[in-house]
């Protein structure tokens, strides 16, 4: 599966915020974003423009991916998530809000 630039940076944008969810960024996240690094070939640089990116704007973008780049998306944040061995609520809510704009965007597109 390939992604264009501004695909790559919303998807940067919501691991890194995902894995800074918690406040704390453990080993295994470390590890789980350095995976990412490599399957999406990016590097430190491309991390620190994903960070320039409003997290509403990358939200929105993540909205207009297929359904597939969706399922990837929601099977990354699930695996970084638990990279760390525990969960956090605050990892959830984020996931859920991300997840719920997905399901909102399928909704008003099958209507």
């Amino acid at each position: 599966m390939t992604f264009d630039i501004s695909e790559k940076l919303a998807i940067v944008k919501v691991i890194d915020a995902l894995i800074h969810a918690d406040g704390v960024v453990h080993d295994g996240e470390i590890n789980a974003f350095g995976k990412l690094m490599e399957v999406l070939d990016f590097d430190a640089n491309f991390l620190i423009q994903a960070r320039f990116l409003e997290t509403e704007q990358s939200i929105s973008m993540v909205r207009n991916f297929s359904h597939e780049k969706r399922e990837m998306l929601e099977n990354l944040m699930e695996e970084v998530a638990k990279s760390d061995g525990f969960v956090h609520q605050k990892e959830i809510e984020m996931m859920e809000n991300i997840l719920s704009n997905f399901r909102l965007e399928m909704k008003s597109t099958n209507v």
